[in-house]
């Protein structure tokens, strides 16, 4: 691939994920605008619009609904578990913490908790350079959640703990993609699993909606299926470190539908934290560029190697 087209399939990957940035903000807004509604029921209209995509995909692939390896099933599992409750967390913080794109930010904590957590889960071994930037976003979230010993600072602390399940669930897709299985497979196995754990505290905790309020969660599902395959195409189009650090817009965005939708305008303590997170977030990205590319290592030919499927470098989305 010469230069021009690598700048154009880059050029071409950056709008995409900018697309899923919008699209992430929109649901925040989406999910908001529902009003009061059961959080379960929210999470629910959420997840089940993307099964419906997904499960036509996955219907019309070659391989269907196989899943790679027997070894992939308790990463599935946890993977889902993890993202279905850092989806929990994301939309309360949206309705209460007075500020979508606070709840926004917050999220967007989970490349720096992805780092933390391939300590333990890949074994990895962080560079000092990527961990003086995890404590930096960690200490920008501070501004952000403005910690005190009163109710308030629940919902930012939900917010600040999404992140977290978000980290962990975007390590697990790393797992998982180490281990071949296809990144359609893992959102599916995340959608089905939500949508049917959600579902019984839909039924018992049923609240009636308006034609409104239907309309604005059947919108954000629409949205964050969407996102996700912005997320997917971008990053087919273009490695995770040239472009990852442009889904921080999403950020921007909330901020944007947030003041012309729902007259929020994010305190000083907020601006300040988002300015430290998303510094965090460039310098990584200028580090990880300047960093020459490792050596290819030629591959070991084998009568008995199978070739692993194609993977998404990035299904984790926002939960």
């Amino acid at each position: 691939m010469n230069m021009r087209t690598e700048t154009k399939q880059k050029t071409i990957g950056i709008c995409y994920l900018l697309g899923a940035a919008l699209c992430f903000a929109c649901m925040n807004l989406f999910v908001n605008k529902a009003g009061e509604l059961p959080l379960m029921q929210k999470v629910f209209f959420r997840n089940c619009i993307t099964v419906a995509v997904v499960f036509v995909l996955l219907l019309c692939s070659k391989e269907k609904f196989r899943i790679h390896d027997k070894s992939c099933i308790l990463w599935l599992l946890l993977r889902a578990a993890i993202g279905f409750l850092g989806v929990i967390l994301n939309f309360y913080a949206i309705d209460y913490i007075g500020s979508i794109s606070d709840a926004s930010i917050l999220n967007k904590l989970s490349p720096f908790f992805a780092i933390v957590f391939s300590v333990f889960l890949l074994k990895e071994k962080p560079r000092l350079v990527e961990m003086i930037y995890v404590i930096i976003a960690f200490g920008g979230a501070m501004f952000v959640v403005k910690p005190s010993f009163s109710a308030q600072a629940l919902p930012a602390l939900f917010g600040f703990l999404s992140g977290a399940c978000a980290g962990f669930a975007y390590t697990c897709v790393r797992i998982l993609g180490k281990k071949g299985e296809r990144g359609n497979m893992t959102v599916f196995i995340f959608a089905v699993f939500s949508t049917v754990v959600s579902l019984p505290f839909v039924i018992a905790f049923w609240k009636p909606m308006t034609a409104m309020q239907l309309c604005w969660l059947l919108l954000a599902g629409v949205a964050a299926t969407g996102g996700q395959f912005f997320i997917t195409a971008a990053y087919r189009r273009a490695p995770a470190k040239e472009i990852a650090v442009f889904d921080y817009a999403q950020v921007l965005f909330a901020a944007i539908l947030g003041f012309l939708f729902l007259s929020q305008i994010p305190d000083w303590w907020s601006a300040a934290g988002y300015v430290i997170i998303i510094g965090a977030a460039v310098g990584r990205w200028l580090y990880e560029l300047k960093r020459p590319a490792p050596l290819p290592v030629p591959p070991v030919e084998t009568e008995t190697a199978e070739q692993a499927p194609p993977q998404d470098e990035n299904s984790a989305d926002d939960g």
